[in-house]
């Protein structure tokens, strides 16, 4: 039965702040929010059998750091993906938001959290802007529109404002998409396989434009990816395969939940 305890040294129990790694005050570098897995574990029923896909895992995600889950298909990405962000339940464990001073379920999050997905799922009967004003317009944001219109600049789509999605390339929509998630200033995006359908110029562009905005932002990323390339550009890699997975890839030590 696969197993998957993450012991990482610097996201291990009990997840609290740490700065005699590196002698400062890291309280003064970090946003101050994050996300805890616990004891999760996640499976399915399938011709009568029951599937497991990891069990026991326990992650921390910061706020302003960036992970990525790699390996094969089938072996547990999307639903850790799925399950850190809150739209899908664990089959044990928990999943809670927290702060500085505040321990909560992640549904209290879902606020602070966008989620860009490969099929980039833009409205097709609206056009560019009010895709991406639509969530603010649905928060009471008056200021929806301008908004809008400053992200479709900042992700170089303000000349394709009026143009719905069946009259944008695919990296284009994937822009909207980007551009929808970030607009209300959330702490955590979640991304499923954000260049999976681009060429690979169109996905250099944007996998540059994803970590640039979120880094701008101070918002964690959080992707799924079958890309090295794109993988390689986070802080942390997290890599699934045979329902085991382990840290690939982890950097900036004494930064972290320890």
């Amino acid at each position: 039965m696969p197993v998957c305890v993450l012991s990482h040294p610097f996201h291990a129990y009990p997840f609290t702040l740490t700065s005699k790694l590196i002698g400062v005050d890291i309280m003064s570098k970090h946003n101050n929010s994050w996300i805890e897995l616990r004891d999760v574990s996640q499976s399915f029923r399938a011709e009568s059998r029951n599937i497991v896909l990891f069990e026991n895992v326990n992650l921390c995600i910061r706020q302003g750091e960036s992970y990525a889950i790699t390996g094969p298909s089938g072996s547990g990405k999307s639903s850790l993906l799925m399950l850190a962000s809150g739209l899908e339940k664990p089959s044990t464990g928990s999943v809670v938001g927290c702060s500085e001073t505040k321990t909560h379920s992640i549904n209290e999050l879902r606020s602070e959290i966008g989620f860009i997905f490969q099929q980039f799922h833009l409205l097709p009967e609206l056009d560019a802007l009010t895709n991406v004003a639509l969530p603010l317009k649905l928060r009471g944001n008056k200021a929806a529109t301008d908004i809008a219109k400053q992200w479709l600049e900042k992700v170089g789509l303000a000349h394709r404002s009026t143009h719905k999605p069946s009259q944008l390339s695919g990296g284009e929509q994937q822009r909207v998409a980007i551009a929808r998630a970030l607009a209300f200033s959330p702490k955590f995006i979640f991304a499923d396989e954000p260049t999976g359908n681009l060429d690979s110029q169109s996905a250099k562009e944007i996998a540059d434009l994803l970590f640039a905005c979120c880094k701008d932002k101070g918002a964690s990323l959080i992707l799924v990816t079958h890309s090295e390339q794109l993988a390689d550009k986070a802080m942390h890699q997290l890599h699934f395969n045979e329902g085991k997975c382990s840290w690939k890839k982890s950097v900036i030590p004494g930064e972290y939940c320890a």
